[in-house]
């Protein structure tokens, strides 16, 4: 029982482990093996999650552990990808060496959504603003997409381009943006609509167009999330009139 009980904290010290290897290819300007750590941190933190609802291990120190390396593999490795992107982009003579500097509000907007997180009681069951995660598997999915479709680059590795994408991604962080949760407490179709939904569209997209389906998924996810709750309030004030 006590290997169990240490299960879920391992896990996440996996994805942990993987920010930082993330963190030194980013360094080596190896964008790709960068992004793909981002991925391998994503799996990590969905299955610790996950050992911990199977294994009904929970602790204030998991709970710290899981936000401490999510803010180094979605918070400071994708910060680092992105400053690494805004030095290739065509550099502005007196304004590039200052901007470039814009990439590390991401990690500071993370800490912020993470600390909301942690201690936002309306975040039990669904989430309010953009999670760190998602956050950062759409910013590793550039330097793939720039891999998969060279001729894109033209239109991304502009500096104001980058730097408009980045604060916008850091207002979705901490927006009061209520957003599903895609743990599935149960099997049950009809509660679960939108999350299947969900997961079929994505499979089907990245199937077909890979790494670049990536931007249409995270906007999909915002969208059904917004229609998800439309119709809950619709059913609510429909069950109040009653």
């Amino acid at each position: 029982m006590g290997v169990k009980k240490h299960l879920p904290n391992a896990i996440t010290c996996a994805n942990l482990f993987s920010g930082c290897v993330g963190i030194v290819f980013t360094f080596q300007d190896n964008l790709i093996f960068a992004a793909y750590a981002i991925f391998l941190a994503a799996i990590f933190d969905f299955f610790d999650g996950f050992a911990s609802r199977v294994l009904q291990s929970f602790s204030g120190i998991g709970k710290d552990l899981d936000s401490l390396a999510d803010m180094v593999s979605f918070g400071v490795l994708p910060s680092a990808i992105m400053y690494m992107l805004m030095l290739q982009t065509k550099q502005i003579p007196n304004v590039s060496e200052w901007l470039n500097f814009i990439a590390f509000l991401i990690p500071v907007f993370s800490a912020l959504r993470l600390a909301k997180f942690n201690n936002d009681t309306r975040q039990a069951e669904s989430f309010i603003g953009l999670p760190t995660p998602a956050n950062a598997i759409l910013i590793a999915s550039i330097p793939l997409i720039l891999s998969q479709y060279s001729n894109v680059a033209h239109y991304i590795l502009k500096p104001y381009v980058l730097s408009a994408f980045i604060i916008v991604m850091c207002a979705l962080l901490v927006a009061e943006l209520p957003l599903m949760s895609l743990k599935f407490k149960d099997r049950d179709f009809n509660k679960n609509f939108y999350r299947y939904l969900l997961l079929l569209f994505s499979a089907i997209l990245i199937l077909f167009f890979k790494f670049a389906a990536v931007p249409v998924v995270i906007v999909m996810y915002i969208t059904l999330s917004l229609i998800q709750l439309k119709f809950a309030d619709h059913t609510l004030a429909g069950g109040s009139k009653k």
